[in-house]
């Protein structure tokens, strides 16, 4: 980064920027954790000599935070895959009951993007669909930071909404579906052939609510990948160049995904099976009605709170889920 030049190709630098952000987030906690150990060390034995009990209460208090700090360290160390430390392109899909799971979509919008403020996570719309009445039938995101991906790829599934409906006049319990994809976000390099004789490639004018976010001509772009069927859709840029050069982006990095569950069932679960987006194939659930509960079902982490998972504290969710994968990886 010192050498001169370095920001002539913004893109690429960025892309160091990046990857030294994401080894700092690694080496950084352990350094300070060294000497967080070497200082608490040299306060004991003061605090021994001269039998201080004031001083070793506080140290014991000292210690109990260290330990937190050196468990969130092993939780990282379970984030251990070469894709784990990259970007990703995070998807979200209303599935069965029409306005309900699209309003539940929106809702799930909010939890994540929530999430990513608090983690420092940047975020870029590349697509969206609003829904016909309400909320989102579906939305893409490039999501930026230290383990983005890693992190990410433990909401993939199915999420289940379970609430009394604000759009029932007779105000009945009424079920969701949604649900999030995640897939990493690879340089240029990747190893994914594309054959353009395969693809078909529309373009259309990018939909929304109106006003700046609408373009008055035809950039947004969707290409479909006949043989698997893949569709990506991206209508985020002015410019229907930039905008083909990033649905193709996601599109080879759906393509990898896919090459790689064929050879490595482990390297399956990163893009994960979602399923059908309805009954039975749910991998959490969100209950408000009648009692309330957020569980996830491979896990069988949960909480009562709600309202708090609902505005982004997914952590626990997250490294149980980390450490269930890391369990069924050993056996």
């Amino acid at each position: 980064m010192s050498k001169a030049g370095f920001w002539d190709n913004p893109d690429a630098a960025q892309s160091v920027v990046s990857q030294l952000s994401s080894l700092k987030s690694v080496v950084e906690p352990v350094e300070e954790i060294q000497r967080e150990v070497k200082d608490l060390q040299e306060l004991f034995e003061l605090a021994a000599a001269e039998s201080d009990k004031d001083e070793l209460v506080q140290l014991a208090e000292d210690l109990g935070a260290l330990v937190k700090k050196c468990e969130q360290i092993e939780l990282a160390g379970l984030l251990s895959r070469p894709e784990d430390m990259k970007n990703c392109f995070f998807s979200i899909h209303a599935g069965a009951g029409g306005t309900e799971s699209c309003d539940w979509a929106n809702m799930l919008l909010r939890m994540y993007t929530r999430y990513f403020e608090a983690n420092k996570y940047k975020f870029q719309e590349l697509d969206i669909t609003p829904g016909e009445e309400a909320g989102i039938r579906s939305i893409t995101l490039r999501v930026s930071g230290p383990f983005a991906f890693g992190k990410l790829s433990c909401e993939t599934g199915v999420h289940r909404l379970v609430r009394i409906s604000p759009f029932d006049s007779q105000k009945r319990r009424h079920t969701s579906f949604a649900a999030v994809d995640c897939v990493p976000e690879f340089e240029d390099d990747i190893d994914a052939e594309v054959n353009e004789d395969d693809l078909r490639i529309d373009f259309y004018r990018a939909s929304g609510a109106g006003g700046q976010h609408v373009n008055k001509t035809s950039s947004a772009v969707r290409i479909t990948h006949e043989p698997t069927g893949i569709v990506v859709q991206c209508q985020n840029e002015r410019s229907q160049h930039k905008n083909k050069a990033q649905a193709m982006k996601v599109l080879k990095a759906r393509l990898y995904m896919l090459e790689q569950q064929k050879r490595d069932d482990e390297i399956a679960k990163l893009y994960g099976n979602k399923g059908e987006i309805a009954w039975g194939s749910q991998i959490r659930s969100y209950v408000l009605q009648p009692y309330q509960m957020v569980k996830d079902h491979r896990t069988s982490f949960q909480t009562g709170n709600v309202n708090a998972v609902l505005d982004g504290e997914l952590d626990g969710f997250i490294e149980s889920y980390l450490r269930h994968r890391a369990k069924n990886k050993q056996k």
